[in-house]
């Protein structure tokens, strides 16, 4: 797949709560196949780790997601973030820094610009070694977010020696927001808890009217969910971004 141009970047929109409007999204990886279709990440990304082909997977999947971004920029349709997922294996065996810097010289996107997600387990896994990437991707002006977050065994004194941005509420947590009481009190206090801060809160999973008032109510920054889109190919995705932002 990845020699044969298989791999295609999908974009979800995030969405600020107090606007509406997008104001970055996230890229996520796609296989479609000539005889299965298009097969999700999560039937092919572990299989990838484990064939230890993830690292130009995930590089590819970097290129392409500033490359795209800047192109979108070019043409007027604003300054988004792009969020892009970093795995385990390319955020601790890899010079990511350099990475990321080699890349953004190669594309002029703005790092301002771009967003690295890793999960809440993946930071943790040494958390020195963390420390020290969040630093020099900091010095750059790269935005972190930390995925999945409330679902790992995270130590909040750890937590608040990160130079991150952003904390990404899992959406296991949003699916019952409105009627499990112990998933409401986790949300908020995860809103609660990144305000404190000073970081950006988004919420992921969103699908219906009522969890979106909640969160926009309760000071969450930012949504991405099927309530306002799924994943689109990048045609689909400028179409719906004009539509959204009042360009056309």
């Amino acid at each position: 797949a990845n020699q044969l141009d298989e791999l295609h970047l999908y974009y979800q929109p995030q969405i600020d709560t107090r606007t509406g409007r997008v104001i970055g999204m996230e890229a996520l990886l796609r296989w479609r196949h000539p005889d299965r279709g298009l097969i999700p990440p999560s039937d092919f990304i572990p299989l990838a780790e484990e064939a230890g082909i993830i690292l130009p997977i995930g590089e590819w999947s970097l290129r392409a997601a500033c490359r795209q971004n800047k192109a979108w920029m070019d043409q007027g349709l604003g300054s988004m973030t792009i969020a892009v997922n970093i795995s385990a294996r390319q955020f601790h065996q890899q010079d990511l820094p350099q990475l990321v810097a080699d890349i953004l010289a190669e594309t002029g996107m703005p790092p301002g610009c771009l967003e690295l997600e890793i999960t809440e387990s993946d930071a943790m896994q040494d958390v020195d070694h963390t420390t020290a990437t969040l630093h020099r991707l900091r010095a750059m002006s790269v935005k972190v977010s930390i995925d999945d977050f409330g679902t790992g065994f995270s130590s909040l004194s750890y937590l608040k020696r990160f130079p991150i941005d952003k904390l990404k509420i899992d959406q296991s947590f949003i699916r019952h927001l409105s009627s499990d009481e112990n998933d409401t009190a986790i949300t908020n206090a995860i809103i609660t808890l990144g305000h404190s801060l000073k970081l950006r809160v988004i919420a992921e999973g969103v699908e219906t009217e009522e969890q979106f008032t909640y969160l926009r109510d309760s000071g969450c920054d930012e949504v991405q969910g099927f309530l306002f889109s799924e994943a689109l190919p990048p045609a689909a995705f400028e179409e719906y971004l004009k539509k959204r932002n009042g360009l056309i």
